[in-house]
């Protein structure tokens, strides 16, 4: 035939260009923006309102034309926005749950309508989001709306949730946290960060048209990050859900600290997650997928790739073939700097490059870059720069690829891949991360809980399991609030010794002297030091304790480390079993445990007969419950298989508080072995006496040595060491405000879990299922394992 070429399919994709995108035609998005002139108010009681005198900030898109600009709020419109979610919060918690979950679904068919709109706002904006994503989320979470007065009865909303994101989040990772807050019955305040804001007020201006009570949902924006603790210091706020980079969650912590407001980070962005290739995988499948992933426009998450040895150089060659042609990515203001010099420590360090072409001179597009080759100390593996790059590295065995995939900080997610099952599931649970996709990746759905391991986060977002964070006991007060105080934190628990050296001149009358319990053996502490202990009265020399220190909290974790990763693989039967030897050995020492709490304590003897009764059967009450609550089967919509999994915390740090000192020791320890866990108890300063008596019993069970470790002496001082150990995954406190101040500024590098509760008579005499089950689900992290089917 006349004029015809005999290209081949490849030459003639090669030669193809990129189409028009769905963000070139922005009709509806525009019309909306011109609509309110470009400008954008806050959106307050269902309404937007544009106070008179406010700095304002504009949004530009990526070619530098202005998009809108959005008001920057001062504390007079928190006060109002805060008033009027207060208010919407009464109406919205005041309905029955069918009508809240009408309200939620009516808002499916909203969305619907008001798609293209939300879509091109999202990319006019440079914050993509889709808008069947929001829509999921609506039909999941109004499902839990209708049921949360029969399947969550014994709980109650918190009040008024204040949600804030930082750079780069994603919608969908707000709208998360949001909508189940909702659900639940709270109200909420959002605080977005400036790309996401008009997508937000949008998404509330068609929240408030689906029927949402006025004030039920509020967005306030603003010029940085501090909205967000000036929002918090107002006293109607009961809870803090943040999502976004660590860095702006650890600001928030710090700022937020002393004001009684519990903050959960999801540290979402800009952590790096393990893309596992074996060599039993689909390589041309894994190096399809490991490109879409590393490579993509927007992404939250950075990926470092690691492939076993056997398979190297077929990975290489197929990734040298598919990134030839790549065009260059974009690359955010001032990001140019900080790729050159990762890439330049990388090749200093001898990785070699696989890219499609050479970075031009200009500041705005860079390559797609593959480091072979990288170390896993190198910068752009422990904090990756904002650009397209991809590090390489090589493992030998299975194991080996455990430990490099377990050596980042982070925690949020990894991707497997791997024909053989039975590895993967042995890779899977041997991963510390919130969720694993086998021969997949990036699969999210409502259904999944996903807990930020390490520095990815304190929280769990997705499933039932991550409602939780938006509500209480119902028979529970909610937290009183308080105000910050002035605190040294860099000397916080350094004080004079109060080491008290005892009169030995009566043997016979001399009060006994106690010891401390740490890695299965009774011992002293490292100082040598013993503090009095007095009876309630103050009247009488009860004993002496070991006066513990940072040392001796060193000593705690080392034994709690080695033993742990033994006592949570060990079947939960045999935990189960564990947990009936204690139980049956406290009671067999009911009688000395009576006289000893009357003798510390001052209460009567049948109120000291009633603690030891409660206290064994707390311990057969967890005993029976350790095998009976996990994870399970997910209701996914896509075809394949989801395990949710409940893994414990590691070691866990326990301030133990005043009251019911035999009580509420059983019952928090029972709550963290039970569940896989390793703690270090620190007893009450005032009545340790019960707990250290309680450490015959651990001794003559069949617990291993180190998984329970208890250190007497000051509260601050050992609470202090417990906050600065790297290794505590967790740390549960019962004392003062300030040391709960401490706690929230201190407990953020690393990230810890705080549980930071109020010190109630009342709380540990409990014994219903709700109570439970809260004390259950702080001892453990939720981890989501994702197979795909063809």
């Amino acid at each position: 035939m006349a004029g015809c070429t005999n290209k081949t399919v490849h030459e003639i994709f090669k030669s193809m260009e990129y189409g028009p995108t769905a963000s070139s035609s922005s009709a509806a998005a525009q019309a909306w923006l011109d609509h309110h002139s470009g400008s954008l108010g806050l959106f307050i009681n269902g309404k937007f309102v544009i106070p008179t005198n406010r700095q304002t900030r504009s949004l530009v898109d990526s070619k530098g034309a202005q998009v809108c600009s959005t008001v920057c709020a001062v504390e007079e419109d928190v006060s109002l926005c805060t008033s009027s979610s207060l208010n919407g919060f009464k109406s919205w918690s005041g309905l029955h749950s069918q009508e809240r979950a009408k309200i939620l679904l009516r808002l499916v068919g909203v969305l619907g309508q008001n798609a293209t709109c939300l879509s091109e706002l999202c990319d006019l904006c440079e914050a993509p989001c889709s808008p069947s994503s929001v829509v999921r989320l609506l039909q999941y979470y109004s499902s839990w709306a209708q049921l949360r007065d029969t399947l969550l009865s014994g709980w109650a909303p918190l009040g008024v949730v204040e949600v804030v994101c930082s750079n780069e989040c994603s919608l969908y990772s707000l709208m998360a946290k949001v909508i189940p807050a909702l659900a639940m019955g709270n109200s909420v305040i959002i605080v977005p960060e400036h790309c996401s804001a008009p997508a937000v007020l949008l998404l509330a201006q068609l929240f408030m048209s689906a029927g949402l009570p006025a004030g039920t949902l509020n967005v306030i924006t603003g010029s940085d990050m501090s909205l967000a603790a000036l929002v918090t210091k107002n006293p109607s706020i009961s809870y803090v859900a943040y999502s976004g980079n660590k860095q702006d969650g650890v600001n928030l912590c710090k700022a937020t600290a002393g004001m009684g407001v519990p903050v959960s980070v999801s540290a979402n962005v800009g952590g790096t997650c393990p893309f596992i290739i074996f060599e039993t995988a689909d390589i041309d499948s894994a190096v399809d997928a490991v490109i879409e992933a590393a490579f993509k426009k927007k992404k939250e998450i950075n990926w470092v790739l690691l492939v076993q040895e056997n398979v190297l150089n077929s990975v290489v060659s197929r990734l040298k073939l598919r990134m030839t042609g790549m065009k260059s990515v974009s690359l955010a203001s001032g990001a140019r700097a900080l790729v050159d010099a990762a890439v330049q420590e990388a090749q200093q360090q001898g990785a070699t490059l696989i890219r499609p072409c050479e970075p031009g001179l200009a500041n705005a597009l860079y390559p797609p870059t593959v480091l072979c080759g990288t170390a896993p100390s190198s910068s752009c593996v422990v904090n990756p720069a904002p650009g397209p790059l991809l590090p390489l590295m090589t493992f030998r065995s299975n194991t080996e690829a455990v430990t490099v995939g377990n050596h980042s900080p982070h925690g949020q997610a990894a991707s497997i891949w791997t024909e053989d099952l039975t590895l993967a599931h042995e890779t899977a649970k041997s991963l510390s991360v919130g969720c694993v996709w086998v021969n997949s990746h990036s699969v999210s759905d409502p259904c999944m809980p996903v807990s930020g391991h390490k520095d990815s986060g304190t929280c769990t977002d997705g499933g039932h399991e991550g409602l939780y964070h938006y509500l209480r006991l119902s028979s529970a007060n909610p937290l009183p609030r308080s105000s910050p105080v002035s605190l040294d934190y860099a000397n916080f628990g350094i004080a004079a010794p109060t080491t008290i050296i005892p009169d030995d001149s009566d043997p016979a009358s001399a009060p006994k002297f106690y010891q401390q319990f740490i890695g299965g053996k009774a011992c002293k502490s490292v100082s040598g030091g013993s503090v009095a202990v007095m009876s309630a009265d103050g009247a009488k020399l009860v004993g002496y304790c070991p006066d513990g220190g940072r040392k001796d909290v060193r000593n705690a974790v080392e034994a709690a480390t080695k033993v742990q990763p033994g006592w949570m693989k060990k079947s939960l039967s045999a935990r189960a079993q564990s947990l009936y030897t204690l139980a049956k050995g406290l009671e067999a020492k009911k009688k000395d445990f009576a006289v000893c709490l009357t003798r510390q304590t001052g209460v009567s003897a049948e109120s000291a007969d009633n603690e030891v009764e409660l206290s064994v059967a707390r311990l057969y009450d967890w005993a029976a419950l350790c095998d009976k609550v996990h994870g399970g089967t997910l209701p996914m919509p896509q075809p394949g298989s989801a395990l949710s999994i409940a893994d414990p915390q590691g070691v866990i740090g326990i301030v133990l508080p005043d009251q019911s000192p035999l009580l509420s020791t059983v019952t928090v320890l029972g709550a963290a072995i039970a569940t896989g866990n390793a703690v270090i108890i620190v007893p009450s300063q005032k009545n340790p006496i019960p707990t250290l008596t309680f450490i015959q019993v651990l001794q003559s069970s069949d617990l291993p040595a180190g998984l329970v470790n208890i250190i007497t002496g000051s509260k601050d001082q050992l609470t202090a060491a417990l906050a600065n150990h790297s290794v505590i995954k967790a740390i549960w406190y019962w004392g003062t405000a300030e040391g709960c101040q401490y706690l929230q500024h201190t407990c953020t590098s690393p990230l810890k879990t705080l549980i930071c509760q109020k010190d109630g008579e009342g709380e540990w005499v409990r014994c219903d299922l709700p109570f439970l089950e809260h004390k259950w689900r702080c001892a453990v992290q939720w981890k989501t394992v994702w197979i795909p089917t063809a």
